[in-house]
């Protein structure tokens, strides 16, 4: 596609789980610089978005692009707004697709920032988001992966942290065999104006209830776009424990 996409990469330095943990060493590089140089494969603008100095400096000592950001944003949609707005006047273009990239995986397929963009191939389409089929009943059940209910056309009707939809009348053993669930894969994208409507609204009861942002976004009669990707989900680092976990595959990456 020959739309202008800018790429986001939110970056903070406090965490509850793990403080400074774009920061933490992942090889010889710093987890923030991993993401940056694999997303920069696939996208021509690329801009991590922080509140912090030490992750600026550290942007800046590897040669990426950077903006600094308010401390007052409550996630990384609203820090995403903000990057967008200054980086498209800094670059002095207007952008036609936004895409929040997480910062805290590091080995990201960037054959998925593809996968995404080609929802925007239709004018029509406002957020999308990625999502992979279920083929494991451990991943339907864990509440730590989000499930999501599609459309036939597959734009997102809810999501959840359990199975969803239930089946009546049906051992949960042959869910899985009876129809098709679907995980949500956590990366975004945006048309530039929706993303700014999007930010300025109030948290939402579904949102409340599930601890789900997106679900904020359908309340408020927003559609999510869903594409189906069949690239190997990523590593996500959240904990020290994660942190060894993904040295571990660096260190095979790095020696096979």
């Amino acid at each position: 596609m020959n739309a202008k996409v800018l790429g986001i990469i939110p970056a903070r330095y406090e965490s509850s789980r793990f403080p400074g943990k774009p920061l933490a060493m992942i090889g010889d590089k710093p987890m923030i610089q991993h993401v940056y140089e694999n997303c920069s494969k696939a996208l021509n603008y690329l801009y991590v978005a922080t509140d912090d100095q030490r992750i600026f400096d550290t942007v800046k000592a590897f040669g990426g692009k950077v903006v600094m950001t308010s401390k007052n944003h409550a996630n990384g949609t609203e820090r995403s707004a903000e990057a967008a707005m200054l980086v498209s006047a800094e670059e002095n273009v207007n952008f036609d697709v936004i895409i929040n990239i997480q910062g805290d995986e590091p080995f990201l397929d960037v054959n998925q920032i593809q996968d995404l963009l080609k929802a925007f191939e239709s004018r029509d389409t406002q957020i999308a988001t990625l999502v992979q089929k279920i083929n494991d009943p451990e991943v339907l059940i864990d509440v730590m992966n989000v499930k999501v209910a599609v459309s036939p056309n597959f734009e997102a009707i809810y999501f959840s942290r359990h199975p969803i939809p239930f089946l009546r009348n049906v051992d949960k053993e042959k869910w899985l065999e009876k129809h098709p669930y679907y995980k949500h894969i956590g990366i975004y994208g945006f048309r530039p104006g929706i993303l700014l409507e999007l930010v300025k609204l109030m948290p939402s009861p579904l949102e409340k209830a599930e601890s789900l942002e997106q679900l904020r976004w359908l309340e408020n009669g927003y559609k999510i776009k869903c594409e189906v990707t069949e690239s190997v989900e990523s590593v996500s680092v959240d904990t020290p424990k994660d942190l060894e976990k993904a040295n571990e595959i660096y260190k095979q990456m790095t020696n096979g």
